[in-house]
């Protein structure tokens, strides 16, 4: 057997109010706040993960980069990935605030990017997608501390050579992840790191085939992260009753007006979840420990890796021979659900941060 190369492990700051002990049901306890997220993010660190998700979305939560400049002083070993909306923000600035909070981690930050509208417009997909390209690409030439020259469709941008860089002179490594023609090929051309969500191992390993192809059509190579919650207990049958217990309080009604409400309800990748969803058996598994229950109260990544220590070790180590090579992980509550994965699962992963 080909050995593997040690994954980085992530887990996930809720940021935008995606925090439940019930799903659909909000606990002002678990709300995004300064409190609340900081606490997720040391019990991370605590814990040996190797990265946290700090999300971002602009109807809910708080804002990720104001955030991520906090917290970047209070955490001394984990990365952040910092999840940016290129929708929203002018990208020369962008350059700027990444460089300052990657200087404050002493080089230790990520970007996920997003290709989104800005709060109250409507771009069709190929030009959002197109706009997400632009935006890539000045973020390299500026964080890699080069003069830049772009005349695009969406910005017309002459700049000299920015005195605040990246550490290293290098642009962090680009996280991003969408099933569409488009998004597939912004991530082919440009992004380090494609993710996933959930699904059946075959549909994992397909897209990694293809991936890998468009990529190589570029003269690039990606690596791969998947993107799954986790419940994990010390039998089966526990791990099982958790899962069940999250979804007690659900109303079949509010579940779908949370899924409507998502702003990205209509993708490509949430209507594969849905399918995944739909397709499962009747007690919600669509393959062996992989359950989409988690999708019927939320929008986008709908499915747990759900078992015993080494039902869910075994999971992950499958993800990882077809060609994983990271994985952010996400539980509710998050502090309780990261703190039980790392006493649980974590230690018997050979892991560490990315390598690229």
């Amino acid at each position: 057997m080909t050995a593997l190369n040690p994954c980085e492990v992530s887990w996930f700051s809720a940021l935008c109010d995606d925090d439940y002990e019930f799903l659909g049901q909000p606990d002002p306890m678990l709300r995004s706040s300064w409190e609340h997220c900081r606490n997720i993010v040391t019990t991370a660190e605590e814990g040996g993960f190797d990265n946290v998700l700090l999300p971002s979305g602009y109807a809910l939560g708080i804002d990720t980069t104001a955030f991520a400049a906090a917290i970047a002083t209070q955490v001394r070993r984990i990365k952040l990935l910092m999840a940016v909306r290129i929708g929203e923000m002018w990208p020369a600035q962008l350059a700027r605030q990444i460089a300052t909070i990657d200087q404050i981690l002493g080089g230790r930050l990520n970007i996920n990017i997003i290709s989104s509208e800005m709060p109250g417009e409507t771009l069709d997909g190929g030009a959002r997608y197109e706009r997400t390209t632009e935006a890539i690409a000045i973020l390299r030439t500026l964080l890699s501390g080069k003069p830049l020259d772009h005349q695009g469709r969406f910005w017309n941008l002459k700049l000299d050579a920015p005195r605040m860089i990246a550490p290293g002179s290098t642009c962090p490594p680009l996280y991003f992840g969408g099933l569409s023609e488009p998004a597939r090929e912004v991530a082919a051309k440009g992004c380090d790191v494609y993710l996933m969500w959930p699904d059946r191992m075959e549909a994992v390993k397909d897209t990694i085939a293809d991936m890998r192809a468009r990529a190589a059509k570029y003269g690039r190579t990606l690596r791969f992260g998947y993107r799954v919650h986790v419940i994990v207990r010390e039998t089966e049958a526990d791990a099982r009753d958790a899962a069940n217990r999250l979804l007690s309080r659900l109303d079949a009604a509010e579940g779908a007006a949370i899924r409507a409400r998502s702003l990205d309800s209509q993708s490509v990748g949430v209507q594969a979840q849905a399918a995944l969803r739909e397709t499962a058996s009747d007690d919600g598994y669509a393959e062996e420990n992989l359950w989409t229950g988690i999708g019927r109260g939320r929008s986008g990544c709908g499915a747990a890796i759900v078992g015993d220590p080494d039902q869910v070790l075994a999971k992950l180590q499958a993800y990882r021979a077809a060609g994983i090579d990271a994985f952010i992980l996400s539980g509710y509550p998050h502090a309780r659900e990261a703190d039980l994965f790392a006493r649980h699962v974590l230690p018997r992963i050979d892991h560490g941060p990315l390598v690229l």
